[in-house]
């Protein structure tokens, strides 16, 4: 391929990834309000189209026809700034997740990622770090001590379980032997998941994942009965929706790394062996990877609606005294493995 065609190719394979993320994040909204009625025994949105399926289009409509207010003692340009940085990271850290192996349509070899770099775990991880910027800034720049005492919680919090999934991170790396996304995929071929082989490192992500999207137990953050709204507080119209529209994004890439990381990516077992053609064999990765996607994204939710918000002791306590020491027993744990096992 010449170098035009490899931009054409990426351009729609990011106006592709763009248009599903976005689509999925407003279905998101709408499926955290029927899994909330369901444990709640009530019935959710069921005006709005087909059994309120089209709620989160009128939800949109209803934000951008609402007034944009600014406090007068806020810092105007970085209270713009920090829905913006919010956004650009949900939006982007998704380039490098690839969602299933390479297919040939119309003569190319096309990959299934928006972006294939080997550096791809590092890219992830540089992205999502910069997030806590967002919440810091919101947090500060709206002059209400409200959002101010939401940003600093959320940078304490952020800060504490990155040390516990950045060295759950390098127990994968340290197995894969690679920053490359479709390395570490294919390095799980099979049964061999990395959740399987290092159960500990899997869940320490997983709860620090929690953590870092804000989600219950671990939206302290916002903790509406102490903090109104927390960094956001201060934030309405299309800024607000900006916040939320980044929080459910978050969701997503963060279910989409653990997909990755620890449940195979797109490996359904043996499935090659099984004697099907080339299409449909990659078709079913396809579904595989959006099926384990579903799957922790639906456990996400249950577990909001399940589990009472932790203080903020017990938060920093978990982070420091129990994920922190975990994370590292995994990483030794790992590199013996690599040591004396691993072929």
């Amino acid at each position: 391929m010449n170098i035009w065609e490899i931009i054409v190719i990426t351009l729609i394979k990011i106006l592709i990834v763009f248009t599903l993320l976005l689509l999925t994040v407003s279905y998101l909204v709408y499926f955290e309000r029927k899994i909330s009625a369901w444990a709640q025994n009530r019935i959710g949105p069921n005006r709005t189209g087909w059994k309120g399926a089209l709620q989160p289009f009128a939800d949109v409509g209803k934000l951008l026809l609402k007034e944009d207010i600014v406090p007068v003692n806020a810092s105007k340009v970085v209270h713009t700034l920090a829905p913006v940085i919010a956004l650009f990271v949900a939006f982007t850290t998704f380039a490098v997740i690839p969602i299933g192996p390479d297919i040939k349509l119309f003569g190319y070899n096309i990959q299934l990622v928006a972006a294939d770099v080997n550096i791809g775990i590092l890219y992830v991880l540089a992205l999502t770090s910069l997030g806590v910027y967002a919440i810091t800034f919101a947090g500060w720049s709206s002059g209400s001590k409200y959002s101010l005492l939401g940003g600093i919680r959320s940078s304490a919090q952020m800060i504490s379980y990155e040390i516990s999934m950045g060295f759950s991170v390098a127990g994968v790396l340290l197995l894969a032997g690679s920053l490359r996304p479709y390395d570490i995929v294919y390095s799980q071929s099979g049964w061999l998941w990395n959740a399987v082989i290092q159960p500990i490192g899997f869940i320490t992500f997983f709860v620090s994942a929690f953590a870092e999207t804000n989600r219950l137990p671990f939206d302290l953050p916002e903790a509406e009965p102490e903090l109104v709204g927390g960094y956001h507080t201060e934030y309405s119209s299309m800024k607000f929706a900006s916040f939320f529209l980044a929080e459910y994004a978050n969701m997503i890439i963060s279910g989409a790394l653990i997909v990755t990381l620890y449940l195979g990516g797109w490996h359904f077992p043996w499935l090659e062996s099984f004697g099907l053609a080339p299409w449909l064999v990659v078709a079913i990765q396809i579904l595989t990877f959006i099926f384990k996607l579903a799957f922790i994204l639906f456990f996400f939710m249950w577990v909001r609606w399940s589990i009472p918000r932790f203080r903020y002791d017990q938060l920093m306590n978990l982070g420091w005294k129990v994920m922190f020491p975990l994370s590292l027993l995994n990483l030794v744990w790992v590199a013996i493995v690599v040591m004396y096992i691993k072929p």
